[in-house]
């Protein structure tokens, strides 16, 4: 696999400066190989990253390393960073078995102003996943600025190929909510609420959807004692609560 993958389209107009995104390009070559040979739960890590999403991307390079802390038992996790902003701006990382590698390269990525391209992350993992396994696929975001039945089609087919999609909604927007909340049930997937005051939240909930994509709803089960974001999870993938 090659160290990046630009997920842009084109631009049919004049488009953003050449130096856009090319720390992320530099960081992106830097990252290591994948530690071992030995198989890895894949989950992919998407985020919204038009200019309202500072504070929460601020927020998950904090605390993204609970997924891999969450699955350490289990024979580790392997992470792929997907994110958009600006004028058509889509980026995917390689993938990283590395907790401080995601976080480095997450720090040296700013927010800008921009459209949401959720269908554009969903193609591609879609892409992703027809290649190898994907276990889950984690979004993070506030808005939805798409068609939600185009969204809701790749949705299904993602779900076909055994990818669960976690929506994680920050804020209350209703056409955000009703279009992430369908995302999540046409996959098998799971939708969850939370602000990006209470960190502690986004971070249970990334360690809940590690646990699953390392170890299933076993490995979800196994945190539900003592997190209420595991056992919101466990309910919606199975329809029972724990």
């Amino acid at each position: 696999m090659t160290d990046k993958k630009d997920l842009t389209q084109p631009p049919t107009t004049a488009g953003s400066p050449a130096s856009m995104i090319d720390t992320f390009l530099a960081e992106a070559k830097r990252l290591g190989p994948l530690a071992g040979k030995a198989p890895r739960a894949r989950l992919v890590f998407a985020l919204d990253a038009t200019m309202s999403r500072q504070p929460t991307w601020d927020l998950a390079c904090r605390v993204q390393g609970e997924m891999f802390a969450a699955t350490s038992d289990a024979g580790g996790l392997s992470v792929q960073l997907v994110y958009f902003r600006g004028f058509g701006e889509c980026r995917a990382s390689r993938w990283v078995a590395d907790p401080r590698a995601l976080t480095d390269l997450m720090t040296k990525i700013s927010c800008r102003g921009g459209q949401t391209q959720i269908g554009r992350v969903l193609r591609h993992v879609r892409t992703e996943a027809r290649q190898a396994p994907v276990k889950v696929l984690v979004y993070v975001g506030d808005a939805m600025e798409e068609p939600i039945d185009d969204l809701c089609a790749v949705a299904g087919e993602l779900g076909l190929l055994g990818v669960k999609t976690f929506m994680f909604h920050e804020g209350h927007d209703p056409e955000a909510a009703r279009a992430f909340q369908e995302i999540a049930r046409l996959s098998g997937g799971a939708y969850a609420r939370f602000d990006a005051g209470a960190p502690h939240t986004l971070s249970e909930l990334l360690r809940a959807a590690a646990a699953y994509a390392a170890s299933g709803v076993e490995g979800l089960a196994q945190l539900t004692a003592g997190s209420a974001q595991a056992r919101g999870l466990l309910t919606a993938i199975t329809g029972r609560k724990p």
